[in-house]
């Protein structure tokens, strides 16, 4: 006596060669969206690093310019700039400007 498949073994049904090329490009469009989404999510991994990488380095060159500015701002003393002239021989001048007046006669 021969089992029925209902009640027998469904998973025999499932693997027969049948019913593969019966749904052979429904199982090739599921295998497509399983790649399309592993490469989704392999694409979406390295944009959050690219991401991260990028935050780094804005926090990094916010530290180089705060650091450039404090010594910028350091050098531009009027106290910093006399003693980087001493040697030249230039000096502040002590005296008050004086104001000439031409006569247009």
């Amino acid at each position: 006596m021969q089992k029925n498949n209902k009640n027998g073994k469904p998973l025999q049904k499932l693997f027969k060669s049948e019913w593969i090329t019966d749904n052979l490009f429904f199982i090739l469009f599921i295998s497509f969206l399983t790649v399309l989404y592993i490469a989704n999510g392999h694409f979406a991994d390295k944009t959050i690093r690219d991401i991260s990488k990028t935050k780094n380095e804005i926090k990094d060159l916010q530290y180089q310019f705060k650091t450039l500015k404090s010594e910028v701002m350091f050098k531009t003393e009027e106290s910093e700039i006399l003693k980087k002239v001493e040697p030249m021989g230039i000096q502040i001048n002590k005296e008050l400007p004086v104001k000439l007046y031409i006569n247009k006669k």
